[in-house]
C-alpha cells in the first residue's frame, strides 16, 4: 500500500492577472523551473505564466482563451 502522507504537496500555478488564459505546453509534460506555461493575455499585454519548480504540469484549466482573475488556479506541477 503506497503511503500518500509522505508525498509532497503540488506546487500551485496561479493566475497573475485577470485576463484571458493561454497555454504552450502540453498536459502532462515535463517542464523544468522558469520553463514558461503559458500567457494570460489583457489588454495587449502578455503575463508569462512560469513554472516555479521542475516536475509534471497538470492543467486546472484544460482549454485555451478561458477567462481568468488574477489568483485563479491555472496549473499544478506534481
Amino acid at each position: 500500500m503506497t503511503n500518500y502522507q509522505n508525498a509532497p504537496e503540488p506546487h500551485r500555478i496561479v493566475a497573475p492577472l485577470a485576463g484571458i488564459w493561454r497555454r504552450t505546453v502540453p498536459q502532462d509534460s515535463s517542464v523544468a523551473e522558469g520553463d514558461v506555461v503559458g500567457y494570460v493575455e489583457a489588454i495587449k499585454l502578455d503575463a508569462a505564466v512560469t513554472a516555479p519548480a521542475a516536475g509534471t504540469i497538470h492543467y486546472v484549466i484544460d482549454e485555451d482563451f478561458v477567462d481568468v482573475d488574477g489568483g485563479d488556479d491555472l496549473a499544478e506541477l506534481r
